[in-house]
């Protein structure tokens, strides 16, 4: 599965331009289930098993990454962009890359700035993209407005055990469920790969409306923050513990039958997890949990340290343990058991 991260990593798909990464989703699940891929470019993926399912589960995952759009092109060939889901603070000195074309974020050397300077963060607006042209009419020979960057950081083993790269935010989703996917399913399960999550969940916004769960699992990376700097108790989760499982986030209050299974099949099953101790950001359970006439929702998330950067961290263990999870929670969820419908 890691050679098929890498790949889902490596691919340029930020928010609004999914479609390599779709492409490869699409070239790996198409002998083992049946899909459709909506007007926003969602894939909609049914998975037969061998017993049709008690309670209609839906598995979500997002396909875009956060980045840049850009806005303006300067005489002097410079780039001005907007950033897709991603906070000035991490851009300074990047390297990104433009389809084709590589560039630099432009930042004005330390020794140049006064004061003031040194002590502020430079805004997004204040920050341009240096491609190497000569004037405006060399740079739109090879960009045009509206074209979208992205981290130009590889992908590559990070210590014991670990993997280091861009976009692992959520293309860690993804891989797992084109595993769960090429496995053999005791029920049959709906699998979403959605867009536009980065940027306000919209893609499983339609997606839920389409597909009608009566449950859903949403598996997603977040925030671990077991670094330098950080007390235990601001951690919110940590790599080698498991997958992280959501009580509550700033978008949705988790289903509490649902997060108590996750802990119990863990358990029994001879897998870990861990809680996801904090009340902070947001995931498509927002969008998916309040469509139609609701659907009980759970978020289960591998932890990534240094979410939305350059370079993102992330434990195998942690990844295989996640699948090792959803496997047997999806098949307690879809079959019945123990999962009582309102």
């Amino acid at each position: 599965m890691l050679s098929l991260l890498q790949r889902l990593c490596e691919a340029p798909s930020v928010s609004g331009n999914e479609e390599t990464v779709r492409d490869i989703i699409i070239n790996e699940i198409r002998p083992f289930c049946d899909f459709s891929i909506d007007a926003l470019g969602n894939i909609i993926a049914y998975k037969k098993g061998k017993t049709e399912a008690s309670v209609r589960l839906m598995l979500d995952a997002h396909m875009d990454e956060v980045g840049l759009i850009i806005t303006y092109i300067s005489e002097d060939g410079r780039l001005k962009f907007s950033p897709v889901g991603i906070d000035a603070k991490v851009l300074l000195g990047r390297r990104v890359k433009i389809g084709n074309i590589y560039g630099v974020i432009s930042v004005k050397p330390v020794h140049l700035m006064d004061g003031d300077e040194r002590k502020k963060m430079p805004k997004a607006d204040s920050l341009c993209i240096d491609i190497g042209a000569e004037s405006r009419e060399d740079a739109v020979r090879y960009v045009k407005i509206g074209d979208a960057a992205v981290f130009d950081s590889g992908y590559s083993g990070f210590g014991d055990g670990k993997v280091i790269a861009k976009a692992l935010d959520n293309r860690v989703g993804c891989a797992i469920l084109i595993e769960m996917i090429k496995q053999e399913q005791p029920y049959d399960l709906i699998f979403t790969f959605t867009v536009q999550e980065e940027i306000g969940l919209r893609g499983a916004k339609t997606a839920a409306f389409f597909v009608v769960p009566d449950a859903s699992i949403v598996v997603e990376t977040t925030t671990a923050a077991d670094i330098a700097g950080v007390s235990s108790d601001k951690q919110v989760c940590v790599l080698g513990n498991g997958p992280a499982i959501s009580f509550m986030d700033n978008r949705t209050v988790y289903d509490k039958e649902l997060y108590e299974m996750a802990f119990r099949t863990a358990e029994e099953t001879g897998g870990k997890c861990q809680p996801k101790s904090a009340v902070a950001g947001g995931n498509n359970a927002g969008a998916i949990h309040v469509s139609n006439s609701g659907v009980r929702t759970l978020a289960v998330s591998v932890p990534c340290r240094y979410l939305h950067t350059a370079s993102g961290v992330v434990a195998v263990e942690d990844i295989d343990a996640t699948l090792h999870l959803l496997g047997a929670l999806s098949a307690r969820i879809a079959g019945g058991g123990g999962f009582m419908q309102n």
